[in-house]
């Protein structure tokens, strides 16, 4: 199968908390690729319910448009999250993404759990503890398991680290996580960023992070939506150098040539790779955006 078939850009990934009604209402015009509703760390344990009845309700009320639908719920092991479960199991959404996975056992739990609710939902994983990190592989490796999320800020907590600007202290867990990622073939998501009024620092963190080979960004503020929309997306002059580069190797490949030049740059198999890639991470957000009508982003107050 295509990558052009398969794709689904996750540059931006919005939690919104379920608990805020004018959040899920304004989510509508945010221009973010995923909103992850969020019924765990950004509600109060007093206002889990109303947080589980108000997400509910929004997905039946609200028109969310071309945005990838998740919902994060409470860890089964608390009082929250089979009654989460429960809610969302058949829920028109894309996925359930749940926190602080460390062990295939909590996996089939969950995918028990869902199966009795007659659901086939994909699963997201949140990796935010050093067992979450070290137990990857094995976890991640599962078939119900379709994407990774960073918890940087739990990660950062449970390793008694602290928060620094360059994130030099986290870079083995990142790399690790991403090496794993890349290794299962699933997207990955990197962390949150925390000073979300400095949208320069956020600029630096989605530079990094892009370099360090993450998927998108996960945000807690809609403003932090169009820099990592550009940083992890492709603007015109990468895709006009993508569809140069393979014009170039597939002339190369009609001339029985495994190599090819452009501009001066060799170009193998590899780089056509990345090049269809590119391309149809364009293509899927073409065809998005001619269902999407024109919208603009809206401030959460």
């Amino acid at each position: 199968m295509s990558a052009e078939k398969t794709i689904v850009p996750r540059r931006s990934l919005l939690y919104m908390p379920g608990a805020n009604r004018r959040a899920l209402e304004k989510a509508q015009s945010i221009d973010c690729d995923t909103i992850i509703f969020d019924l765990e760390d950004a509600v109060a344990g007093s206002a889990k319910a109303q947080a589980r009845a108000q997400v509910e309700a929004a997905l039946g009320d609200y028109q969310y448009g071309y945005r990838e639908l998740v919902v994060r719920c409470n860890a089964l092991e608390t009082e929250w999250g089979m009654d989460d479960l429960r809610t969302f199991a058949t829920a028109p959404i894309s996925a359930l993404l749940f926190p602080k996975i460390e062990s295939s056992e909590q996996i089939s739990r969950i995918k028990k759990e869902l199966a009795a609710l007659g659901s086939t939902l994909p699963l997201w994983i949140m990796i935010e503890t050093p067992g979450g990190v070290l137990n990857l592989q094995h976890v991640a490796a599962d078939s119900s398991v379709t994407c990774l999320v960073m918890g940087t800020s739990d990660l950062v907590k449970e390793l008694r680290a602290q928060h620094t600007p360059s994130r030099s202290n986290l870079d083995y867990a990142l790399q690790h996580c991403v090496l794993v990622a890349r290794h299962l073939r699933k997207d990955i998501f990197d962390g949150v960023h925390l000073d979300f009024r400095n949208l320069q620092r956020l600029r630096d963190a989605c530079e990094a992070g892009r370099a360090m080979g993450f998927d998108g960004k996960t945000l807690i503020h809609p403003d932090q939506v169009p820099i990592a929309n550009e940083i992890f997306g492709y603007g015109q002059d990468d895709l006009d150098h993508a569809r140069a580069v393979l014009d170039t190797w597939h002339r190369a490949s009609e001339q029985g040539r495994g190599v090819a030049e452009l501009d001066g740059q060799l170009i193998e198999n590899l780089h056509a790779e990345e090049a269809r890639r590119i391309v149809a991470q364009a293509q899927a957000l073409a065809r998005r955006e001619t269902t999407a009508g024109d919208r603009e982003p809206a401030p959460i107050c």
